[in-house]
């Protein structure tokens, strides 16, 4: 008997000691994977700059002035509005129209729609089976604000699972926040005004405000980078580089991407970015 209890001492000790290192093991498996999707990203992001000119808007609004934060108008430039690739006459516009009134992704399930354009448009910048690219009506019970259908890309920190095709079942992240620098600007948090800064907070305002994704869509928590008590310092001292003897943001001559890690919020310390 004595010998039995000291065996299963030992087995339960031994138990208690690899189950913190597995957990280990799978937190930092999906760190690596998270900076590989944000290395992906940036590759694509370097594409599409290549074939326009510049890094993709973002903006917190649209043309037709409708909100269309910034992950939004990053999941449109890498795959398109509809996921179908990308139209050369696009506006940036919430409604997947050109801004004389044209749809441009129209609807390929809809009879009489003109799915024609698809010879016009750029292939895919990432692929559509790994990007991890949701609707937010799919991430959210309720999205106020912002356009429903439209997509995001998510990180790989799987929250809420989603039922596909036939009944299958996968896990979405949250989406991945994108702003682009103000090159023209020489500011970082001096100034009132955010559209004099070098990157504004109000890129994702509205989207951070949907809070945290939760497993079954409901009202989630509030993300620390959506503090606006005292004038969103909170994402300005995020996104500073400490390196620098002033004030001064990462990256500010292209684009920063932020993820909100495996708690699913944005500002804290398990957060992957792109600096």
């Amino acid at each position: 008997m004595v010998e039995l209890l000291t065996v299963l001492a030992v087995i339960t000790i031994l138990v208690g000691l690899l189950i913190p290192a597995l957990a280990m093991v799978r937190k930092i498996a999906k760190e690596t994977q998270q900076k590989a999707q944000l290395t992906t990203i940036g590759l694509a992001i370097m594409a599409f700059k290549v074939d326009y000119g510049d890094y993709p808007p973002s903006g917190a609004k649209d043309a037709a002035d409708l909100d269309y934060s910034g992950a939004q108008k990053l999941a449109e430039a890498l795959l398109g509005w509809d996921l179908m690739g990308f139209h050369p006459d696009s506006d940036f516009r919430s409604d997947g129209e050109d801004g004389s009134g044209n749809v441009i992704y129209p609807d390929p399930l809809d009879p009489i729609a003109d799915i024609d354009n698809l010879n016009e448009r750029r292939e895919l910048y990432l692929e559509a089976g790994t990007a991890n690219a949701f609707k937010l009506e799919e991430l959210f019970n309720s999205v106020p604000r912002l356009e429903p259908e439209t997509f995001v890309l998510c990180d790989v920190f799987g929250v809420r699972r989603i039922t596909v095709s036939q009944g299958e079942t996968i896990k979405a992240g949250t989406p991945i926040l994108y702003y682009r620098a103000n090159t023209s600007s020489k500011d970082h948090i001096v100034t009132t005004s955010f559209n004099e800064r070098i990157y504004n907070v109000f890129d994702n305002r509205y989207l951070v405000d949907l809070d945290t994704v939760t497993i079954d869509g409901t009202v989630g928590e509030e993300h620390p980078l959506g503090d606006s008590s005292n004038n969103y310092e909170a994402f300005y001292e995020y996104i500073t580089d400490p390196k620098v003897a002033v004030p001064w943001p990462h990256r500010p001559d292209s684009y920063i991407l932020i993820t909100a890690g495996a708690d699913g919020k944005y500002g804290t310390r398990d957060d992957i970015c792109n600096f």
